[in-house]
């Protein structure tokens, strides 16, 4: 009868009773008069085994459906492509000219996905520092502005001045120094633009460790803190003053003391014991010291801790407005391409890569972070311009070719090498423009009239009331336009921008009044550089990429960094 005919057959192997951990197989067939199919329709149903010495049972696979005889199967491909070749030759070609202009544009890119297919484990860590905040802080209209620039002095000016540092003998003549002033350790960052004016972290130093406030400054070279060698004129300071030893003070014929003596025109000092060193930033305040080497730990993002001998300053004379910011800091952290500063000394030491980004919220109650090396920095979604390079400056600087405040292009009042260029300094409060750009912003802003923004008198900074009160920038920020900024690309019909939203350039003060956060540089630096400070940054991740010699940036709510390990999609 047709229904005894045998449909297929099902073979069982039981293992050999000397060793029954082998398991037991179990192969069907399925029988057929229909020999036009290959003989792989015969299916392994699979092997039920179990490891020695091991009660675990590893189930086969559900059998899986038969295709009837008399049905045949077609590629999936072949289905969605048959009788379309002219589409599947042009979706062809517009991947290949995507991959090769995303690989000519960002060839770092492509090799940071081939090098992020390692072992994490092979990896160092990041170094992560938040930035805090201190929201007890009083009403302050003093604002920083960075960039250290050498200051001349005369030994016979100071000699009243000056003490014993550590029982060290004083030097003949007070040496002045030009302090412009892949692994990643992330930093809390705290702090806002008004009333702060800074933003800050903290480090450990010492032993045993002691944590020191310090204002995150991508505009100046050296770190130092404040301390007691002894101090002959110190800010109130968040901590205690450091406290070095004799030993720790670093001799003049250290190779980062001659980095930081680098510029200096008068004669060395043939019988020094130790490497003074002194800066002026463009808000005229000043810090003299000494460098001294101690320990620092640092804890990495996986919680691991290391301990390193660093050169910082001990300083121990401060003057000018840099005394009132001290309230809430024990000093300055240099992050910039320098070899002193505190990045290129751990890169030196292979223990990281010269990396440093910062994320400052847009959130004036909170700060962000901080982090040194490369884990940290997103493989896509970046926007990157080149560095511009300097013998003499260590400055982040960058070329750009146009400003717009809306629809209008702000003109630059520079020539030649200088024209146009851009420097990034986290130790900045507000932005500062050249002369001409600056005075056609303000021109530009004259039409607010119309809208009730009366201007107040203001020989620094420009502000505008109304006849109620502001209580934030939201009430008035559509009244505003986005200032852009147009950089250098490679490709023309990619440019690279940076946009301001008017809550980054805008402030509130203490008479509810808002203000522009947008100053004239004229009498800044040299005169003829943009300078984007800590208000045009915040909401953005910014990342200073030394070892690719380019700055980069992408919006974030900076709140907690993230790895970006691949590309969406991939």
């Amino acid at each position: 009868m047709e229904s005894d005919k045998i449909k297929g057959v099902v073979i069982i192997t039981l293992p050999p009773p000397d060793n029954p951990s082998l398991g037991k197989s179990i192969t069907a067939f399925t029988l057929t008069d229909d020999f036009s199919e290959s003989p792989r329709e015969s299916v392994a149903v699979g092997q039920e085994e179990r490891e020695p010495n091991s009660n675990h049972l590893t189930l086969p696979p559900d059998l899986p459906i038969q295709t009837p005889s008399n049905q045949r199967s077609i590629p999936l491909s072949r289905e969605l492509f048959a009788g379309t070749p002219r589409k599947l030759v042009v979706l062809l070609s517009i991947a290949l000219v995507a991959i090769y202009l995303y690989s000519s544009s960002f060839p770092e890119t492509l090799q940071e996905l081939r090098s992020s297919e390692k072992n994490d484990d092979d990896r160092r860590t990041s170094l992560l520092f938040p930035l805090y905040f201190q929201s007890e802080l009083g009403d302050s209209s003093d604002f920083q502005l960075k960039l250290g620039r050498t200051k001349g002095l005369n030994k016979d000016d100071l000699s009243a001045a000056f003490n014993d540092v550590l029982g060290v003998p004083k030097p003949t003549k007070l040496i002045s120094s030009t302090l412009k002033s892949d692994s990643s350790a992330v930093f809390p960052v705290r702090g806002d633009i008004y009333p702060d004016g800074l933003y800050y972290t903290y480090i450990m130093v010492g032993e045993p460790p002691r944590p020191y406030f310090l204002d995150i400054d991508t505009g100046s070279d050296l770190t130092w803190v404040q301390c007691d060698a002894p101090c002959t004129s110190c800010g109130k300071g968040r901590s205690p003053l450091y406290k070095p030893k004799r030993e720790n003070v670093v001799s003049f014929k250290d190779s980062l003391c001659m980095e930081v003596q680098r510029n200096y025109n008068g004669d060395q000092c043939a019988t020094c014991h130790q490497c003074d060193y002194e800066i002026q930033y463009a808000d005229q305040s000043s810090s003299l010291g000494v460098l001294v080497k101690d320990e620092f730990t640092l804890k990495f993002s996986n919680g691991s801790l290391t301990k390193l001998n660093a050169i910082f300053g001990c300083a121990y004379d401060q003057q000018g407005v840099l005394l009132n910011t001290l309230s809430k800091t024990d000093g300055i952290l240099g992050l910039s391409r320098a070899k002193v500063s505190l990045p290129s000394q751990l890169a030196s030491q292979g223990i990281i890569n010269n990396v440093v980004g910062h994320c400052l919220t847009g959130d004036p109650a909170s700060g962000g972070y901080m982090f040194l090396g490369d884990d940290f920095v997103p493989q896509w979604g970046m926007a990157w311009v080149a560095m511009l390079d300097s013998p003499s400056i260590d400055f982040y600087q960058t070329k750009v070719v146009r400003i717009d405040y809306g629809s209008s292009p702000l003109s630059f009042d520079t020539w030649g090498s200088n024209r146009g260029r851009v420097v990034f300094d986290s130790g900045s409060s507000y932005t500062y423009f050249t002369k001409e750009a600056y005075s056609q912003l303000v021109a530009s802003l004259e039409e607010l009239s119309a809208f009730g923004l009366i201007v107040q008198d203001s020989s620094d900074i420009i502000c505008w009331r109304t006849e109620s009160s502001i209580r934030s920038v939201k009430d008035v920020k559509r009244f505003f336009k986005p200032l852009t900024l147009q950089f250098e690309s490679r490709f023309w019909i990619v440019s690279t921008k940076l946009e301001i939203p008017p809550e980054n350039y805008l402030v509130i003060n203490k008479e509810g009044n808002v203000c522009l956060g947008i100053l004239d540089g004229s009498q800044v630096h040299d005169g003829s550089t943009t300078i984007l400070g800590d208000n045009a940054l915040r909401g953005k991740l910014v990342v200073y990429d030394n070892v690719n010699n380019r700055i980069g940036w992408t919006s974030s709510d900076c709140h907690n960094p993230r790895r970006m390990k691949r590309l969406p999609l991939f």
